[in-house]
């Protein structure tokens, strides 16, 4: 096949290629071993849904209902461009009897809309808004795989991993931050057998192409109100948007605008020395020259003195895992934690804030007992190695693949020189 992100090849025929896709399916279920012509990019997801514990008779759960589903999708950056994939999808989703999606970064549904029959449908599988649609809680499907290889992918018929979901074919692209260039999410079409043709996956990928420019022109907006947004989870070297700028910075200049943002009152020299610094004499001027060099980077008037502090509000995504945090909303925390903050900084202040944040989220999700919040953390990087989370997930999901990983685990544990 020339596009191996395609489900079928022209000329292939959609019936018999689904018959073969139901016998490969089996035998993967059976033996783990995935046959021709299973796509690469399907067998690495299947592989990818049993490592998560996801079974193949299993369905989605609801995370989000009513009140705070509303809430967080009033809050969802894709809320700005619903009227566009409504525009450009929505009457092809009801002409053809598909359903428009849109997912959000940990492929939890948001939006599902298009044609009254076939939502019914949906609905018998969970393909509702608030569902929970990652990989790694129901396995391959086109918006949770899209989110998860940050690629636009289809899915065809018994490529899908849970059986139930099998007689639909999806088509879904993921949509970027053009200012991070971080994913937001995926939008997807979703029907019957006619999506599986390279048409649908190029018109996806147009409109979601179209949400980023979207996004990217109404950011200066954004900024122009006097606002900056600060992305330092997950990363050594924040970004900072603001004027209609994106600031790349270097680690100690994250270091200096994560402390500075958390405390908008400001620091005095002394205090942000401290903060910075784990060797206690390292002299103030090194601290000035840093600073001088962070006032250049940020324009004139941004960075003031006596105390230091920035002159614009920022609104950073570790206050944000914070502020939800303390509301209890947890699934909400979860989706916007894209990693530890800067995570190889080893500057006092910012060690504390980090593991705050990180002790905090894991504390309430091992409390919550989420098996799909779990398995999400288990399964990032930051959390591979996390022997609660593994201990938590094992007693709601014992799968073999998750009961393996927790004795490793535990005899790493166990050894001499274990962790």
């Amino acid at each position: 096949m020339s596009d191996a992100w395609l489900a079928l090849e022209p000329g292939a025929d959609p019936v018999e290629r689904a018959r073969t896709l139901r016998r490969a399916h089996e035998t993967f279920t059976e033996a783990g071993t995935v046959p021709r012509p299973v796509r690469p990019v399907v067998a690495e997801s299947w592989r990818r849904s049993v490592r998560a514990g996801v079974g193949p008779d299993g369905t989605a759960s609801v995370d989000l209902m009513d009140g705070d589903l509303g809430t967080y999708r009033a809050e969802h950056p894709l809320a700005r461009v619903m009227p566009l994939f409504r525009e450009l999808l929505g009457t092809f989703a009801s002409d053809g009897e598909h359903l428009l999606a849109v997912c959000d970064a940990h492929g939890r549904l948001l939006w599902v809309e298009g044609h009254p029959a076939t939502r019914r449908r949906a609905d018998r599988m969970n393909f509702v808004p608030g569902a929970r649609w990652a990989e790694s809680a129901v396995g391959t499907n086109a918006p949770g795989t899209a989110v998860a290889v940050g690629r636009p992918v289809q899915v065809f018929s018994a490529e899908h991993f849970i059986r139930r979901v099998q007689p639909w074919t999806c088509a879904a692209a993921p949509v970027h931050d053009p200012r991070t260039g971080r994913v937001l999410g995926a939008v997807d079409i979703t029907g019957g057998d006619g999506l599986a043709h390279p048409h649908s996956l190029g018109f996806v990928q147009a409109v979601a192409r179209a949400a980023e420019s979207q996004l990217a022109l109404l950011a200066p907006e954004q900024a122009g109100g006097g606002a900056a947004e600060l992305t330092a989870m997950g990363r050594d070297e924040a970004l900072l948007a603001a004027d209609g700028r994106r600031i790349r910075l270097s680690r100690r200049h994250s270091e200096i605008v994560v402390l500075l943002a958390h405390h908008p009152e400001g620091l005095t020299g002394d205090e942000l020395l401290c903060a910075l610094y784990e060797d206690e004499t390292v002299p103030p001027v090194t601290l000035r020259a840093e600073l001088a060099r962070l006032r250049g980077i940020l324009g004139p008037g941004r960075l003031a003195s006596r105390p230091y502090r920035l002159t614009l509000p920022v609104e950073s995504d570790a206050a944000v895992v914070e502020r939800r945090l303390r509301s209890g909303a947890v699934t909400a925390a979860a989706a916007a934690y894209a990693g530890p903050l800067l995570p190889c900084s080893r500057a006092p202040a910012v060690d504390r804030i980090r593991r705050r944040l990180t002790d905090g989220l894991r504390a309430a999700l091992v409390a919550g007992r989420d098996p799909d919040l779990l398995a999400d953390w288990a399964h990032a990087p930051w959390g591979e190695d996390d022997l609660d989370v593994w201990r938590a997930l094992a007693a709601l999901r014992p799968t073999a693949a998750i009961r393996a990983r927790l004795a490793a685990l535990e005899r790493e544990l166990a050894a001499p020189h274990g962790r």
